[in-house]
């Protein structure tokens, strides 16, 4: 996969695209750990079989055409420069989803994303640590897109844009344009901060 209009300067370059995976974010960490890993690497999957939330949770990806991917950021940040960033980033996809399809989606404080009442995405922050230093930022990003079938445990209370909107989302569209704000916008604020080189 390669996205067209990509104006990064690294995030979004290096893309690794799976039809089936356990989950892109346990995939993101093992690049990390084996030291096999690009600056600004994204992982997105079709179908997640195993995909984290939250708290341990689950995070269900099981048919395709909706949003599913993690990304690694290096960085050498004190952890405290990290506020807030999971609800900028909620807040930059509400955004790029009203400014492409005019829908509106709410943010549940701090990492989830809501229509109607009903959970459309989340959003999951992790960092690697060395004392108080972040050394990588990984963000997973989880959005029902497509899904029509949502599983025993969560059909009251999951929803998909496709539900509620009638909108089709393009996923490679959506992730342009996200990683193009994202890497000047939330993430400039944190890169060029006082405790970031």
């Amino acid at each position: 996969m390669e996205l067209k209009g990509l104006q990064t300067k690294y995030l979004g370059r290096n893309i690794i695209h799976y039809k089936t995976i356990d989950s892109t974010q346990s995939e993101i960490w093992r690049l990390i750990e084996s030291n096999n890993i690009k600056n600004g690497t994204i992982v997105i999957a079709d179908i997640q079989t195993n995909g984290q939330g939250t708290h341990g949770r689950k995070w269900y990806t099981d048919q395709a055409n909706n949003i599913a991917f993690s990304l690694a950021i290096e960085l050498n940040c004190n952890i405290k420069k990290l506020d807030g960033l999971t609800i900028k980033i909620a807040e930059l996809i509400v955004k790029i989803m009203q400014e492409m399809y005019s829908i509106k989606l709410d943010i549940k404080e701090p990492n989830d994303l809501y229509s109607h009442g009903k959970k459309v995405g989340g959003i999951l922050t992790q960092t690697k640590l060395v004392g108080e230093k972040v050394t990588y930022l990984v963000i997973g990003i989880g959005i029902n897109t497509s899904q029509k079938e949502f599983a025993e445990e969560v059909k009251n209370i999951a929803t998909s844009i496709k539900k509620e909107f009638n909108v089709d989302v393009n996923i490679e569209k959506f992730l342009s344009k996200f990683c193009n704000e994202f890497e000047k916008g939330p993430l400039g604020t944190v890169l060029n901060g006082p405790t970031c080189p």
